[in-house]
C-alpha cells in the first residue's frame, strides 16, 4: 500500500508534497542522546502518511534503544566512509529519494548539504535547535528553522502552520 503523504499549496512559495522525512537523530530528535517529549507519538501519527529515515553518527549511541518500534529506518553513520555531511546528502539520492518529496530536519553543521539539496529542489528543509544548538551554515540552508522538534514536526501535522510560515 502506498502511503499518501503530506501535500500543502503554499501561496508564492509552490507546492509541497512530502513523501519522506529524514532526519538527524542526536540533537535534532534528541537531547543529551535521550528522544525529546513528544517525538515519539508524532513520528507514528506520520509515519502512516510517509517513510521515515533517521540518519546519525549517533553521538551518544543511543538511537537504536530510543527509536526501537518506531516504523522508521535508522541508518548508523559508520565514520570512516566519508565525510558526514557527503554522507548525509549522497544518503537521499542513494536511496532513490526525490529530494522534491522530502522534508528534512537536522541542526548540526554535518546536515547542511542535505538540507540544501533539498532547499534547492523545492522539498522542505527545516533547521531544528532542541536546546543543544542549530550551525548557522544549517540554518542558511534551510527554508524554516524552528526551536523545538515537536513543533517542527507539527508543521507537517498541521500544515496551515508551515503555509503561513513560508507563504508572500
Amino acid at each position: 500500500m502506498t502511503k499518501p503523504g503530506i501535500e500543502i499549496k503554499i501561496p508564492n512559495f509552490g507546492e509541497l508534497h512530502i513523501k519522506t522525512i529524514c532526519s538527524d537523530y542526536t540533537g535534532t530528535l534528541s537531547v543529551g542522546g535521550e528522544l525529546v517529549e513528544g517525538v515519539r507519538k508524532r513520528l507514528r501519527k506520520l509515519a502512516k502518511r510517509v517513510d521515515i529515515h533517521v540518519v546519525t553518527a549517533d553521538t551518544n549511541n543511543t538511537s537504536k534503544k530510543q527509536l526501537k518500534d518506531l516504523p522508521l529506518t535508522r541508518h548508523r553513520i559508520e565514520s570512516d566512509v566519508k565525510p558526514h555531511h557527503i554522507y548525509k546528502r549522497d544518503y537521499i539520492l542513494e536511496q532513490g529519494l526525490d529530494p522534491k518529496h522530502v522534508a528534512v530536519f537536522g541542526n548540526g553543521r554535518n546536515d547542511r548539504c542535505w538540507l540544501k539539496l533539498v532547499k534547492e529542489a523545492d522539498g522542505l528543509a527545516v533547521a531544528v535547535d532542541v536546546g543543544e544548538g542549530c550551525a548557522v551554515e544549517t540554518i542558511n540552508n534551510a527554508n524554516v528553522f524552528i526551536s523545538d522538534i515537536v513543533k517542527g514536526l507539527d508543521l507537517l501535522l498541521c500544515p496551515n502552520r508551515i503555509k503561513a510560515t513560508l507563504r508572500s
